[in-house]
């Protein structure tokens, strides 16, 4: 049960009947890793600490530099050089008592992931490359835990929900089967501007939210299902458009061929 501090600080949640005492202890009993503290690692850690998740595992090898100061919001020219997960944990754990923040200092490899994915249920994609998110996507489907997606550059975001414990749930490789065809600019490349990371950060934090409170929904074709707001879709690649300020969405498919997820 919650506690009546949990009851009062939780309340605009638990008052919506989709969430409820039994969604706020689920998000409480939640273990949930996000791999990169940077532009979206940033929002997204302080939207699921803030919303009660009991445990977050932050995951980055980078320092923070000057630059990064304008879009990861939780930095300051203080913290300029120390490690970005050490930071940003320290941080957290000093603003959400009730929630537990571990530091994973170093940039996600396959040990790491054999170690942490089986205790976790959840991995947030905040990762800025695209060998990162092969590795997230192929470890995710290994050890059958959902993985939602996020990146952003320019004025453009997309977002991805996988869900290997689903069998008809599409995976990245799906949708990018080779290095050779995923995109491969980024904020270095390209630039990104912070209010376009914290869209897309915040739909991932949303997601992430329903997944573990078990409000989810397979994506099809039909209008009731694509009507269900509240509901995670598998199978839809969400594009946002921030000159356009529009979302598109594109229905993807499990590719029966692919290598990561395909049988």
């Amino acid at each position: 049960m919650l506690t009546t501090q949990e009851q009062l600080k939780y309340s605009r949640q638990i008052m919506m009947t989709k969430v409820g005492e039994q969604g706020q202890l689920a998000l409480r009993n939640a273990r949930v890793l996000i791999v990169g503290v940077g532009g979206l690692g940033n929002p997204v850690s302080l939207y699921l600490a803030a919303a009660g998740v009991g445990t977050l595992y932050l995951a980055d090898g980078d320092n923070i530099e000057l630059s990064n100061l304008p879009r990861q919001i939780q930095f300051s020219e203080q913290d300029i050089a120390h490690n970005k997960a050490d930071v940003a944990a320290e941080k957290l754990n000093a603003q959400f008592p009730d929630s537990e923040i571990e530091a994973i200092d170093e940039m996600l490899d396959q040990e790491l992931c054999d170690y942490y994915l089986p205790q976790v249920d959840l991995v947030l994609d905040c990762s800025d490359n695209i060998q990162t998110r092969y590795l997230i996507n192929q470890a995710c489907v290994t050890h059958q835990v959902p993985l939602v997606i996020g990146a952003a550059t320019g004025f453009d975001g997309q977002q991805l929900v996988v869900d290997p414990r689903n069998e008809h749930s599409a995976c990245y490789h799906c949708l990018f089967p080779s290095s050779e065809k995923a995109p491969a600019n980024n904020c270095q490349t390209i630039g990104i501007l912070g209010p376009v990371l914290a869209i897309i950060a915040g739909m991932q934090a949303l997601q992430a939210i329903k997944l573990i409170i078990g409000n989810h929904h397979e994506s099809d074709s039909s209008d009731a299902a694509n009507k269900m707001p509240n509901n995670v879709q598998i199978n839809q690649l969400n594009l946002f458009d921030g000159l356009s300020n529009q979302w598109q969405q594109f229905t993807m498919k499990k590719q029966k061929n692919c290598s990561v997820c395909g049988k």
